[in-house]
């Protein structure tokens, strides 16, 4: 019993040191996560932080890997059970503005701050944040893509094109409601969602 209290004991240390990294890079950004910040949050030694992970990089490589997944979690997973077309994709909508409006993180969507953080800045970091917003990219022109065929958006709508104008109004919702404090982004960003998709449903 020792032992796998032991492994518990471990695994939710683990977890509580990626939460508080996603807290504060919401705010000051991945590349100036520091250990000892940290570890200080936690009220630990920073040797036990970093052996949780072996370096910084490690740790930030992580940390994008659980705000990916909290995205997921927010955003596609809520909806996924409903009807595949326009039903599925509003859904979609919706929970993306829901979630920039309250990403859980005092800094806003991590996904959006990491993103403009490396964006231009080569590396191991910015190639797992790469591939997983790639992923959800495809994941949104496949969903529009259906949403066509089935006769709930117009023909000619370009379903990159479409995707692309999705994640640009999702991606300025925090900034909204953070800098300017629109109350609103969320409603306005699903309404100019409709227009981008040609939809008023």
């Amino acid at each position: 019993m020792t032992g796998r209290r032991s492994a518990v004991d471990a695994l939710e240390t683990r977890a509580a040191i990626l939460r508080t990294a996603a807290d504060v890079a919401s705010v000051e950004g991945l590349e100036n996560l520091s250990i000892g910040r940290l570890a200080t949050e936690l009220s630990m030694s920073k040797s036990g932080v970093l052996g949780q992970f072996g370096s910084k990089e490690e740790l930030q490589l992580e940390t994008v890997r659980l705000v990916l997944a909290n995205f997921v979690a927010r955003v596609w997973q809520p909806v996924r059970h409903l009807e595949w077309g326009l039903p599925r994709l509003s859904g979609v909508c919706e929970a993306w503005a829901r979630y920039a409006m309250e990403p859980g993180y005092p800094g806003g969507c991590c996904v959006a701050t990491f993103s403009h953080e490396f964006d231009g800045r080569p590396g191991r970091v910015r190639d797992e944040l790469a591939d997983g917003v790639r992923q959800w990219r495809r994941t949104l022109v496949r969903e529009i893509t259906t949403a066509i065929d089935a006769g709930d958006l117009p023909k000619d709508l370009d379903p990159q094109q479409a995707a692309f104008a999705l994640d640009a109004i999702a991606s300025g919702i925090g900034p909204a409601r953070l800098l300017h404090g629109d109350t609103d982004a969320g409603a306005w960003a699903v309404q100019a969602m409709r227009t981008a998709l040609r939809t008023s449903g």
